[in-house]
């Protein structure tokens, strides 16, 4: 199974992202790890209709975060998302990076997601166009 499509999403840092000390709060991180995972799902045809409508998705298992270096206001940020892993079928592994202006990593990310039927409320096997949204071919 080939797992190397990297996703790339463009973020301008706002006001409204920053805390008292004028850098990214930290739990705009997660926010903005999130945006940047909706945009690339999206795009690859496994969106917010497409889970209300099959009640079947993506849920957050874990995460872990780090703090590398600060990013400041109007900064233009890139985040790379990539699934690194297939834990199971029902479970993955996809990491993410955010990179500042200078395309230094500022932070890094590992997030363990699940498949998740709403209707029966458990954990099942990805389906197959769940795999090609998160980059799986």
């Amino acid at each position: 199974m080939n797992i190397n499509e990297i996703f790339e999403y463009e973020v301008l840092i706002k006001e409204c992202h920053l805390d008292s000390f004028g850098h990214v709060n930290n739990a705009v991180y997660v926010q903005l790890y999130e945006e940047a995972r909706w945009d690339f799902i999206t795009k690859k045809g496994f969106g917010l209709d497409v889970i209300q409508r099959e009640q079947k998705g993506p849920v957050l298992l874990d995460l872990q975060v780090r703090f590398k270096r600060e990013i400041k206001n109007r900064d233009l940020i890139r985040i790379q998302s990539q699934t690194k892993e297939i834990i199971t079928p029902k479970v993955m592994i996809l990491e993410q990076k955010i990179l500042n202006s200078d395309g230094k990593v500022a932070s890094e990310a590992v997030f363990t997601v699940g498949f998740f039927d709403l209707k029966l409320r458990k954990l099942i096997d990805a389906s197959p166009e769940w795999m090609k949204a998160v980059g799986i071919r």
